[in-house]
């Protein structure tokens, strides 16, 4: 998996800190408003969010990153309706991006969909030119 972009927020002032470890003492339910809607969060994103206050709260500088899922090239190939073969391949001449992880391929989700929005396109060419 490979990061993406990481922000670091320094630690909250001393006062603002206390406050909020009173405010999360002994409870994990955050509400969340965006726009003046009220969210309701699946247990994975409260548990991050929880956990990032608590760490706020604490006063420690906290970096937030996101994850780019990496597939191997079966996955790759799967989702794309393509044998694992003719992926490798494709990898091979450049066509898609490959990393390696030792001498294993990792190919990111976003490339695949990438290449299959570009083969969308082109059937889409072909046929309009018919």
């Amino acid at each position: 998996m490979a990061l993406i972009a990481p922000r670091v927020t320094p630690g909250l002032p001393a006062d603002d800190a206390q406050n909020l470890a009173r405010s999360l003492q002994d409870s994990n339910d955050i509400t969340v408003f965006v726009d003046g809607t009220v969210h309701r969060l699946p247990n994975e994103a409260r548990d991050a969010v929880v956990d990032l206050l608590g760490r706020l709260s604490r006063g420690e500088a906290v970096t937030v990153s996101s994850v780019e899922e990496m597939l191997t090239t079966s996955r790759a190939a799967e989702l794309a309706g393509i044998s694992h073969t003719y992926l490798r391949n494709m990898t091979d001449r450049g066509e898609i991006p490959v990393e390696y992880r030792g001498t294993h391929r990792r190919i990111r989700l976003a490339d695949i969909m990438a290449w299959l929005e570009t083969q969308k396109k082109t059937a889409t060419a072909e046929e309009e030119s018919t």
